[in-house]
């Protein structure tokens, strides 16, 4: 938990933000994976730790704007409790580490949000992302679950959305906190990985590392052989020679900060020459992207520079032709790079999807491109001191989506669909980091994890008997 005064001053901004009437930030409750007494790992609500702090399941909060007055709800553990889960401070001993000073039983919130519906003032809430919360939110403000979201407050998404946004040096360290971990984690899979193994070796022995230095991960690792699929969860491959394996994974710090990096693994040690030509060309982009990072830029500006590196490298193979401009703007690049090339980061690896991410990634004048390609881009506004991001752009070689433009002669004055053919089986390589937008420019967080081709091919080559 970070001092109370952060927590105290966050309220206090959020309050001023909102301007007036009730604000209503539900905490997570726990999830059964399959009976009630077996649950899942709890995870709190991002947006609750952010202004409470407080990491256990079972709470409310109200904060009334008006009165200046703000309560969290919750009960206290029963004997019955305890013989299960030990004792523990009580509510009001841990919300005074977070400058709260009044509490309340669980039972009495559906009154206190009773009472404040009849004196016709706004309450204010998020949208909810879990079937449970909705379900809760309906019960709390007697309204069908399926109009929750018809409810939700704007004013409180572009308040929170503008204060987490920033993120302070306290935030940034946990983030570099939880990079040291990523390094540890990738370092380890390029020693490891080797022909014969199975995929999901590595992963289990990336995933022990984080729990073993008590942490856990930031989101469900991506490591495959088939990188072309750009969220592989599937870690059931042997790895031959030859091949090379996507490692997009991340940690979460002690105060659930995320990490998120990708590197691209040789899986024999070192590229084949024709690795190295698809790596260069990603490694070009993610360079030049990374350096396009500073106050002011749009992000979708950024996106667009690595389309056109990206474009740029595949024609001097051969695999696109015609005017990079023109091809760029034509969207035959999206053949090879189908995603977007970063997004915002922090107690979310994507920071505040849940929220809307639109409200997150774009404004009221910079909007969403609905374009394939650009329309899975998740940021697009103008970078701000304090935003962190990734830059993770790719090449992926999607035989599925080769045959439906070839068959289409989708951009076949841009696309040597000849020489595509002969990638077909190469997969897909990504390289991310996490970039810190500063006052004047950025700055890439976390200790430098091997990236170039030789910095790779030596870590991966240590683990090699």
């Amino acid at each position: 938990m970070f001092a109370e005064k952060v927590y105290i001053e966050r309220r206090k901004r959020l309050k001023e933000q909102v301007g007036s009437g009730i604000i209503l930030l539900p905490g997570n409750e726990e999830s059964p994976m399959n009976y009630p007494d077996n649950q899942y790992p709890f995870r709190q609500d991002s947006t609750f730790l952010y202004f409470f702090g407080l990491d256990f399941p079972g709470l409310a909060a109200v904060i009334d704007v008006d009165q200046d007055k703000e309560v969290v709800f919750g009960n206290d553990l029963t004997v019955d409790d305890i013989i299960w889960m030990g004792p523990q401070p009580s509510l009001r001993e841990k919300c005074q580490s977070t400058g709260i000073s009044e509490t309340a039983a669980l039972d009495r919130l559906h009154g206190t949000l009773k009472k404040i519906a009849g004196q016709n003032r706004g309450i204010h809430f998020l949208p909810p992302y879990r079937a449970q919360s909705t379900l809760k939110l309906a019960e709390l403000l007697e309204i069908a679950p399926a109009q929750v979201h018809d409810y939700v407050s704007e004013t409180l998404i572009k308040a929170v959305v503008g204060q987490r946004a920033i993120k302070t040096e306290d935030e940034i360290a946990e983030i570099e906190s939880a990079l040291e971990i990523s390094y540890e984690m990738q370092t380890l899979a390029m020693k490891m990985s080797r022909p014969g193994m199975y995929e999901r070796e590595i992963v289990g022995a990336m995933e022990g590392l984080v729990l073993s230095l008590g942490c856990r991960l930031a989101f469900p690792t991506i490591f495959s052989v088939h990188g072309e699929t750009l969220h592989n969860h599937y870690y059931g491959n042997i790895m031959k020679e030859g091949d090379i394996a996507v490692n997009d994974s991340g940690a979460e710090s002690a105060l659930h900060y995320s990490s998120d990096i990708t590197r691209t693994i040789p899986v024999s040690g070192k590229f084949s020459q024709r690795q190295k030509e698809i790596y260069s060309i990603v490694l070009d982009a993610e360079e030049k992207a990374i350096e396009a990072v500073k106050p002011g830029v749009e992000f979708r500006n950024v996106h667009n520079l690595a389309y056109k590196i990206l474009a740029s490298g595949l024609k001097d193979l051969g695999l696109m032709k015609g005017n990079i401009e023109e091809a760029v703007g034509a969207g035959a690049v999206t053949l090879f790079f189908q995603c977007g090339v970063g997004h915002t980061m922090g107690l979310d690896t994507h920071d505040m999807e849940d929220i809307g991410e639109d409200y997150v990634g774009y404004t009221d004048t910079i909007k969403r491109n609905p374009e394939f390609g650009w329309r899975s881009l998740r940021l697009g506004r103008a970078l701000e001191p304090g935003f962190v991001i990734t830059v993770e752009p790719g090449i992926y070689f999607i035989p599925e989506l080769i045959d439906r433009w070839k068959a289409e002669k989708k951009c076949s004055d841009f696309i040597d669909y000849g020489k595509v053919e002969k990638y077909r089986d190469f997969g897909g390589i990504r390289i991310e980091d996490d970039v810190l937008v500063t006052e004047n420019g950025r700055r890439v967080l976390g200790k430098k994890i091997p990236k170039t081709i030789g910095e790779v091919e030596t870590m991966s080559s240590c683990g090699l008997d």
